[in-house]
């Protein structure tokens, strides 16, 4: 038989406070989704000083993954897949600014943070993931 795993409880201010992490998370990567999908011209003249181009097609691409994937985020009976999909993500955003020699703690490390945030609030609002990833004293 199978052994039974029990849930680790999740205090009520822990639930709450991933709810906030992920909250902030989601909303930044849905508003930098949005302006890739426009896309402004900020994000092509970033794209091009990065060295993809000032392509507006890849960018409408970029846009359109990073939504769907903080969409499925977002959705609790996706949230880990989706938090798989854009751990991904931002590994390639600090790999891209890794090879063009940005500034480590603000920007090639900013998708770092961000990946933490993302797992974080994950963490704490999910029982289930803390039972997987226990966090051991």
């Amino acid at each position: 038989m199978p052994a039974v795993v029990e849930e680790a409880p999740v205090s009520t201010s822990a639930r709450w406070l991933g709810r906030i992490l992920s909250g902030l998370v989601i909303l930044f990567l849905l508003f930098d989704g949005a302006i890739k999908l426009v896309p402004w011209p900020v994000v092509t003249e970033t794209m091009d000083r990065i060295g993809y181009g000032s392509s507006e097609t890849l960018a409408r691409t970029l846009g359109l993954i990073t939504v769907a994937c903080t969409i499925l985020y977002t959705v609790p009976p996706t949230s880990i897949l989706g938090a798989i999909l854009l751990t991904g993500y931002l590994g390639g955003a600090m790999a891209s600014h890794l090879r063009i020699g940005s500034p480590l703690f603000t920007h090639t490390l900013f998708g770092f943070y961000l990946g933490l945030m993302v797992w974080g609030g994950l963490w704490l609002r999910d029982r289930k993931l803390r039972t997987l990833a226990p966090w051991r004293r």
